[in-house]
Formats: structure tokens, sequence, C-alpha cells
């Protein structure tokens, strides 16, 4: 490809206001000559646009204060009681207050992708020709549709996790059109994902090492091909998969093992559990898909102790994350050692736990953050100098500390900042749903079937990477419950669980009564660990979205989700 052409007249036209969702570009704003004249600037601009729609937890503040999804299910509570992230689980979630981001976001980046695709035969680089770049100009242009067509996909399955069946919009609509379109089912969104996902993985490089500018958070083969092994994955669970289609978990298995078969050479390997995180972890090997933002401290002030300056406690730990965890002894898990009230100060029941733990959660007693020369311990429990009644303090006697930058200084004078990198896809997820696959389609832990490798091994090569080194997985009985929960300890603050309880159809187990825990001294001056169960709303309704009412008023083809 030579000469690319793209003409952008007419983009204004078909920017209408009536159904903003379905055809609102941000390109829209932009100067049409400039985008036409400077295709090297205005064109990769809008490609851009589009990456930058991805959701990253670091950078859009989605419920405000720098609460977290993890802290709409079991795995945190939020210690501001105003934050919307409540509204998931206190009642206040429905049609007209229906958290609307991943419908306007999603179809927002979808219309600028259909203006980008429908006019890519139009680029004209040819005024380039003679720059010593333009072959690099020429390759980059060439994988741009390619990488918009991954991220039409990620997005389509950002929504129909979300709402099930979404209307499937292929092209830029009118206003009229836009106002008439009718939910395909969940069926055809997931085909649709699917069949793009295998189109697109094998004009994608394995990577931008070899691309010019090198740039990463960019779709690769790799993250095309896990993207379509999760989608899989998701359309083979039981809330999609109502009819119990096993041929869906095979072939949920198929394209996880050809990510783990293909891992070595495309670059990906495991990664020690504690660089999952800090300011220079986007090029993990691990990673499959990443999204940086730029260095800040503002997640650290979000999660940092009450009573640390500038902290505001955030996204606290459960006592139900950490009853996840186990023994590296004998594997048993806290919550079976440790089933009722514990005397911390007789006993230390953290001690042996799971690595992931520590690296996790902060606990009573630990020195925390780990920016200051003379550290002081913190102090959980009631009245203590990091505990309630000082308000904002941490409702679940944890704090957090995955993901959290302990080196970065909020006081008043000398901050420090630290980049995050919002992990999208990485192996171990890729191990972990070829485990899920593997065991739904045989049912048997052990079956290795037509493939090299058994659900128990693909969960045993993550306990056994020298970090973390937990008993290994034998056998059946009891498979799925100790894999739900090495998913959980695993991919904890990672996004997962709010949409695997629901793929799974297990709210009511899991998000309807939490477990925190209430450190307190006693007489004799002995920290206690009081275990408190909280209820929360939990109606099978809120496995998916409600549609946003304001859509439904537009367009009446839009039927609501059931129940809502």
């Amino acid at each position: 490809m030579n000469k690319i052409k793209i003409v952008l007249f007419g983009i204004a036209a078909v920017i209408l206001t009536s159904c903003a969702d379905l055809n609102y570009n941000e390109a829209s704003g932009r100067d049409e000559k400039w985008t036409y004249n400077s295709p090297i600037n205005g064109v990769k601009a809008l490609v851009y646009d589009v990456y930058a729609q991805m959701p990253s937890e670091f950078k859009d503040n989605l419920y405000g204060n720098g609460a977290m999804i993890a802290s709409a299910t079991d795995e945190s509570e939020f210690s501001l009681s105003f934050s919307p992230i409540h509204k998931y689980y206190n009642g206040g979630w429905n049609p007209s207050n229906p958290f609307p981001d991943i419908w306007d976001r999603s179809y927002r980046a979808i219309t600028q992708i259909h203006m980008y695709l429908e006019r890519i035969h139009k680029i004209d680089l040819s005024d380039y020709e003679y720059d010593p770049d333009y072959q690099n100009m020429v390759q980059q242009f060439e994988i741009f549709p390619y990488e918009l067509r991954f991220l039409r996909a990620y997005f389509y399955f950002e929504l129909v996790r979300a709402y099930g069946g979404v209307p499937l919009v292929t092209t830029t609509l009118t206003n009229e059109q836009a106002n008439r379109v009718e939910r395909a089912s969940a069926s055809e969104v997931f085909k649709f994902i699917i069949d793009e996902l295998d189109a697109v993985a094998e004009y994608l490089p394995v990577s931008y090492n070899d691309i010019p500018g090198q740039e990463i958070g960019r779709a690769t083969r790799g993250a095309a091909l896990a993207l379509k092994a999760r989608a899989l994955l998701y359309q083979a669970s039981p809330l999609f998969n109502t009819s119990g289609n096993k041929a869906l978990w095979k072939e949920a298995a198929v394209a996880s093992k050809v990510i783990i078969d293909n891992a070595q050479r495309w670059g990906y390997k495991f990664s020690s559990y504690a660089n999952l995180w800090g300011h220079d972890t986007f090029t993990n090997p691990e990673f499959i898909f990443v999204l940086g933002t730029q260095a800040s401290n503002s997640f650290e002030q979000f999660n940092y102790p009450v009573g640390v300056e500038n902290g505001n406690s955030g996204n606290c730990p459960t006592q139900a994350l950490v009853d996840a965890y186990e023994y590296q002894a004998d594997g048993m898990t806290f919550k079976e050692k440790h089933p009722g009230d514990v005397d911390v100060t007789d006993e230390n029941p953290y001690e042996g736990l799971d690595p992931r733990f520590e690296l996790t959660v902060v606990k009573n007693g630990d020195l925390w953050p780990t920016n200051t020369a003379q550290q002081i311990p913190i102090e959980t429990y009631q009245n203590g100098f990091n505990g309630a009644p000082k308000y904002g303090a941490t409702p679940t006697g944890y704090y957090l500390k995955k993901f959290v930058d302990g080196n970065c200084i909020t006081t008043a004078n000398n901050q420090t900042s630290t980049r995050h990198n919002w992990i999208v896809m990485r192996l171990a997820e890729v191990y972990l749903n070829y485990a899920e696959a593997m065991y739904n389609y045989y049912g048997d832990a052990d079956e290795k079937g037509e493939f090299d490798m058994s659900a128990n091994e693909a969960i045993n090569a993550l306990r056994n990477r020298p970090d973390i080194m937990m008993p290994e997985f034998q056998g059946s009985n009891g498979f799925e419950e100790r894999y739900m929960r090495e998913r959980m300890v695993e991919l904890a603050f990672e996004g997962h669980r709010f949409w695997d309880v629901r793929r799974w159809k297990k709210g009511a187990e899991f998000f309807k009564n939490v477990d925190v825990a209430e450190f307190k001294l006693d007489g004799s001056g002995h920290l206690i660990l009081n275990r408190v169960t909280k209820t929360r709303q939990w109606n099978e309704k809120y496995n998916l979205y409600p549609i946003p009412q304001s859509e439904i008023q537009n367009n009446s083809n839009l039927k609501q989700n059931p129940n809502w």
C-alpha cells in the first residue's frame, strides 16, 4: 500500500444529537481541514482518541474519590459513604441512575472507529513520498485499520458483558437510523467479536519493538487472541450459556491454549507478583495489554490510610478477601483455620499465608507506607491512629497495598509521583481462563483430553512461581470452589471479580453477605479480630446493567433488560 487516502468531508453531517450515545464522535470537535491536510498528525490523533476511550481505573475515576469496581464486590468496601460506588448494592442503581459510562464510552469509540474505517481508503500520503520516514508512515497507517477493528471488538465486549445483547452497529448512522436500532442477541454480539478478532489477529504485530515509535499500549496479536479467549470464556459461562452447551467451554480452552503455547515465542512469561505494579512495569513481560498513565500520586492519596497525610482510606480489602488466602504449609484457607474471632496478640493468624496476601493487603501493625525514614506501625483497631472513629477510616479493618506505591510521598511539601499501569490482560489470567474452561468441559480437573495440560496443571503453573510456592491443586474434589478462590486472590483489584461473579450467576452467594473485620483491644490489651457480616442488596437482575432510560426514551426499539 503506497498511497492511502482519506477525506473527512461530511463528518459533521453525521454527528447528530438526539441519540448521542450511538453516533457521537469526539473527532467532530477537530478542525476537519487540518485533519485532512495533516494525516500524520490529524489522522493519528483520531486513532489515539479511540485508544483513550479504553477504561482505566487509574485515570478515569468513574465512581468518584478513587473508588474501584472492586468496592462493588466482596473484595473491598469503599471508605467514603457518599461515593456512587455504593449504589451498586444499596438500591440506588436503576435505569434512571444507570452507571452509563460503559454505554456512552463504548458507542462513542465505536462511532469514531466507523468514521475512520469508512474513509481509510481515501487517505493520501503521497505528499510525504520523499520524506525519509515515508515507509514508516505507510507501515503505521497499514496497521491502523486492524488496531481499530480490535478496539471495536474490545468495546463490543465491554457492552455485551454489561448489557447482554446490544445494538450491533457496524457503520455510521443517521439520526433516524440510530433511533430505530434494535438489540442483537448476546450470541450474535459474541460471534461478531470473535470473528473480528480472528480476522485481524494475523495482521497485528507480535510487538511494536520493530514498529516506528515502539509504542506501548497498542493492539498486538497476543492482545487480540487473549481478548478472543476471554470472550469465549464469558460466552460459555452460565449467564450467557443458558443451554449448558459444553462445546463452548472447549472453544474457550482451545483459544486460551493458543496463547499459552505461543507465549514464549511472543515474549510473554510470568513475572513476580510484586512486579505487576510500579513506576516502570509497563515493560513487564507478563502483560499482554496494559494502559499506562501520567505520573501522579492521586491513587496513593485515595488509598493511603487515614492518619497518613492526605490519605483517604479508599478501597479497603474485606475479611472475605483475606479469608480466601491459603496457608503455604497445608493449603487451608484463613477462614478454615480461623472461622471465628481471633486473638491476634496470642496468635499471629497472618503468619505463613500465601505471599500474595502481604503484597495486596495492609494489616494492623504493618509499616506502611514505606516512604518515611521513621515508619510508624499502622493501627486499624478502634481508636487506633488509623482506625475508627476517625472520619473515613477503614470500614473493614484493612487497607489496600496492591497497586499502591508505598514510596510515593503525599505530604504537603516535597510530594512525589509515580506512573500506574492498568492491567487489561496478562498471562496469569489466560492460564486461569484455560483451567476454568478445561474443568467445565471435561468435568475432571486432572483430565488432559486432547490437550497436554490439565486444569490443575494450569493452576499449579501459577502457584509454583518462585515467589509464590503454594501447595499444588490435586484431584477434582472441590475444584470449582478452590478455583474461584484462586482467581479472586490472583486477580484481586484488577477488575475481574465484579464480572466473574455475575457470569457465574453467584451473586447471592458472594455479594449478599460480606464479612469484614473490626479490631479492638480487650481489657488485657490483646488485639481481637471480630468478624462482622455486612448485608448488601442483591437481585438477580444485577447480573446485567440496565439500559439507560434516556436511550430507551430516544429509541422505543431498545427493550429494557429483565426486571429493570
